[in-house]
C-alpha cells in the first residue's frame, strides 16, 4: 500500500459503509431517545456522517412531523430507528415509506421477516441489530441489508457481550452485508481497528450528546462532561421471574427509582394484576419518562442519565462538524504513524 495517502487508506477501509449510507464518512449517529431529533440528526448528516432519528415511543403523526422537519434541515441521507415492540410499528413503517426515508433501523428486538420485506419492497434499506452470529445470519437470510453489532459498553439498553468480543465473533464470518460496530467508541483510532477487522463503519451515540446542536439540557451535558467511564454502569435485574433489558446509565437517584419501579412491577405480575408483557412495556415507558426528565427538563438527580462507558472521553461541548472531523483526523493520524502501510 506504499504511496497511498492515509486519507485514501481510510476511504478504502470504509468505502463499503459510505456507499451503503450515501455519506462522506461511515459514521452513524446512534439513535438516542429525546436527543436524536431534527437538530442533531441533520447536523450529523450535514457534517458528513449519517444521522438517525430515534422514533422511540413517538406516534405516527409525531414521527411524520419529525422526518419532514429533518428533511427541511438537510438534503443529505439520514435514517429512522423504529422499535420493533412499538404497538404502531406497521403505521410507523407506512410513515417512513410515505416520507421517502432511505434507511430504516429496526431495533429493540428481532424484527419479523414481514416488516423487513415491507420496507425493502418500498425501496428502503433495512439495518438490524445482531447480538450474536447465529442471529446475524438469520437476519441476513430474512433480508437485512446491513447489521449493527453493539457491545455492552454502549449507553441505554445493552446486551451482555463486549464490543471487542462481538466484533471477533461476527466480523470474520459476515461478508454478505455491511456491518457497523457500536459500543464504547469515541476516538478515530478505535474506528480504524474495527474497520481493519472487517467492519464497514462505526456507530457512536454518547460522543454526540454534548454536540452544540444536541437539544440536551445544559445540566445533562455537564453531567456527561464531569463523568468518568466507571460512572456509567448497567442496572441490575431485581427478580429473575421479571426479565428486563439492562440499561447503562450514570448512577443517581433515578437509578434507585428504577429499582423500585421494577420491584413494584414484578410484584403486580406475581399477584396476577398485570400480564408480564404489559408490565415490561410499563418499564420501557418508565425509562422514556425518566430520560425526558433528565435530557429535556434537566433533572439530573431523578431522571435517567443513559450513557455509554465512552462518556469519560467527552470533555467539552463541540459543534457536530468538529466532532466528526476530529474522529477522521485521529483515524488518519494513526494511519500516518504507520507510514500509510
Amino acid at each position: 500500500m506504499s504511496g497511498i495517502t492515509s486519507e485514501a487508506k481510510l476511504q478504502a477501509l470504509w468505502r463499503r459503509g459510505c456507499d451503503f449510507l450515501g455519506t462522506r464518512t461511515a459514521i452513524l449517529g446512534g439513535a438516542m431517545s429525546w436527543l436524536s431529533e431534527r437538530n442533531l440528526v441533520s447536523a450529523i448528516s450535514n457534517a458528513g456522517g449519517f444521522g438517525v432519528i430515534a422514533c422511540g415511543s413517538m406516534t405516527p403523526e409525531l414521527l411524520a412531523g419529525e422526518i419532514a422537519a429533518t428533511q427541511e434541515m438537510t438534503d443529505k441521507p439520514f435514517g429512522v430507528n423504529l422499535i420493533t415492540m412499538h404497538p404502531d410499528l406497521d403505521q410507523l413503517i407506512d410513515v417512513c415509506i410515505e416520507a421517502g426515508v432511505s434507511h430504516v433501523v429496526l431495533a429493540g428486538g428481532v424484527p419479523t421477516g414481514a416488516s423487513i420485506t415491507r420496507l425493502k419492497d418500498a425501496g428502503i434499506r433495512v439495518v438490524c441489530f445482531a447480538p450474536a452470529l447465529a442471529l446475524a445470519k438469520r437476519l441476513i437470510k430474512n433480508g437485512a441489508d446491513a447489521l449493527v453489532i453493539e457491545g455492552a459498553e454502549a449507553g441505554g439498553h445493552i446486551g451482555p457481550v463486549a464490543t471487542s468480543v462481538l466484533a471477533q465473533e461476527i466480523l470474520p464470518h459476515i461478508s454478505d452485508v455491511p456491518v457497523f460496530v457500536a459500543g464504547g467508541i469515541s476516538r478515530g483510532e478505535a474506528m480504524v481497528s474495527y474497520l481493519e477487522m472487517g467492519a464497514s463503519g462505526c456507530q457512536l451515540g454518547t460522543r454526540f450528546v454534548c454536540a452544540n446542536e444536541s437539544v440536551a439540557h445544559p445540566n445533562f451535558k455537564k453531567a456527561f462532561i464531569r463523568a468518568n467511564a466507571r460512572d456509567a454502569i448497567p442496572t441490575v435485574q431485581i427478580d429473575p421471574k421479571f426479565p428486563v433489558i439492562p440499561v447503562r446509565a450514570l448512577v443517581n437517584e433515578g437509578t434507585k427509582r428504577f429499582n423500585e419501579a421494577q420491584r413494584e412491577a414484578a410484584a403486580r405480575v406475581e399477584r396476577g394484576e398485570v400480564e408480564l408483557k404489559d408490565a415490561q412495556l410499563e418499564i420501557e415507558h418508565f425509562w422514556a419518562g425518566a430520560l425526558k426528565r433528565a435530557v429535556i427538563d434537566g433533572d439530573v438527580e431523578n431522571g435517567s442519565l443513559m450513557a455509554g462507558q465512552s462518556v469519560g472521553m467527552v470533555k467539552e461541548e463541540q459543534p457536530t462538524e468538529d466532532i466528526i472531523n476530529e474522529l477522521v483526523s485521529q483515524a488518519v493520524q494513526l494511519l500516518d504513524a504507520r507510514g500509510g502501510n
